[in-house]
């Protein structure tokens, strides 16, 4: 087996998720990629590595990741957990139906992967992990009720779970990004961005391989904003 690090990205088919499995794999990362539209997996061939057609909604789905990562190489070094879209609407117009898949799509699709990764990456001594969230976290908007509410839950988790494996080096943090390129653009999004335009997907990509490195080896338990200024913590 291959003492090459390993990276497994949830929801990692398209947007910011294909371009941190691009960015990780140029990076000298072996690649595993869940999705479910199967671009994921074509992707992950196209870069070397293993791939799922599956839902980060369905547990059998995601250990069927890491069981194929772990036959493939007998390691994983890095998590990033990706989503798709939840429900939205006016906030009292949210159906209880809605709300628990609000939390499927955005809190427990990150659960899930790490439940099943962290015991592996503490038998090995240690790894990383970065969940996708959202600028709209903490200062949420009603555009994305269940996103805000989530991701406010899933920023909790962070902490806790920091608190309980950072001992065992192993780092969880959330990247919170903004208007990205991977949404559709408007000119009043755009305008409301204090530098002026939409960030990338790529550029969201570079921020998780820092957090997955060495060199952000002191950081855990953070949300860190990529969102060209919307967002200003005091």
């Amino acid at each position: 087996m291959s003492e090459e690090k390993v990276a497994l990205i949830t929801a990692g088919g398209s947007g910011m998720g294909a371009a941190a499995a691009r960015k990780l794999a140029a990076d000298g990362y072996r690649v595993a990629i869940l999705s479910s539209s199967g671009k994921g997996e074509a992707l992950a061939k196209e870069l070397g590595g293993v791939g799922v057609t599956g839902s980060n909604q369905s547990h059998d789905d995601v250990k069927r990741l890491v069981d194929l990562s772990m036959g493939r190489w007998g390691r994983i070094d890095a998590l990033v957990n990706s989503a798709g879209h939840g429900p939205r609407a006016p906030i009292l117009d949210i159906s209880d139906e809605d709300w628990h898949k609000g939390m499927e799509v955005y809190f427990l699709s990150a659960v899930r992967p790490i439940r099943l990764v962290a015991p592996i990456m503490e038998r090995q001594g240690g790894g990383a992990i970065v969940n996708i969230s959202t600028a709209w976290a903490f200062e949420p908007s009603p555009m994305f009720p269940t996103s805000a509410v989530f991701r406010a839950g899933l920023a909790s988790f962070t902490k806790i779970f920091a608190d309980s494996y950072a001992a065992k080096n192993i780092r969880l943090n959330n990247v919170l990004p903004g208007w990205i390129d991977s949404l559709p653009a408007t000119d009043e999004r755009r305008d409301s961005v204090p530098m002026g335009r939409y960030g990338t997907s790529e550029e969201i990509a570079a921020t998780i391989a820092f957090l997955l490195s060495e060199g952000a080896g002191y950081i855990t338990g953070q949300n860190i904003r990529v969102d060209g200024g919307i967002a200003r913590s005091v």
